[in-house]
């Protein structure tokens, strides 16, 4: 069994780095919430949101987090703990790119640590930050050990 993480529109928003209204419009133009702010019956239906009272005028919605975050990456959101991982990511390899005679280390050698989730989104933050330098997806080990034995 599942459970799943229930957030308030707050909560949400503050993964992502956006404010509550924010991320209150996102869900509106998803079709999750009505324009009086009460979930959708859509949202409702398909478990990615609940409320406490409905009976009252006031919605006491929380949100799916989990399902809330696929629709929110699918308009290009990423976690903020994320995107600091990526900048991080991004600012080592562009350094050592760079270069110093104290750092023994290269740049593709740090990169093969680099988890294969964030290759791109670390090569598109490279990229906009001017650096020259790509990280290579890595080849399976499948893959290498296949090339590497037809060379044999």
């Amino acid at each position: 069994m599942t459970t799943s993480l229930w957030l308030s529109l707050t909560d949400l928003g503050r993964i992502y780095g956006i404010s509550a209204v924010h991320c209150g419009r996102l869900l509106s133009d998803a079709g999750l919430r009505q324009e009086n702010g009460a979930p959708s019956c859509t949202a409702l239906k398909q478990g990615l949101a609940y409320q406490h009272h409905p009976s009252t005028s006031s919605y006491n919605t929380v949100w799916n987090g989990e399902g809330c975050a696929t629709l929110l990456r699918e308009q290009g959101l990423r976690p903020m703990a994320e995107r600091n991982l990526i900048d991080q990511w991004a600012d080592l390899l562009s350094a050592l790119e760079q270069g110093s005679p104290s750092i023994s280390t290269s740049a593709e050698e740090m990169a093969s640590d680099l988890p294969p989730n964030l290759v791109t989104q670390v090569n598109q933050e490279l990229r906009q930050r001017g650096c020259n330098f790509q990280v290579r997806r890595r080849a399976s080990a499948c893959r290498r050990a296949r090339s590497s034995s037809s060379r044999s």
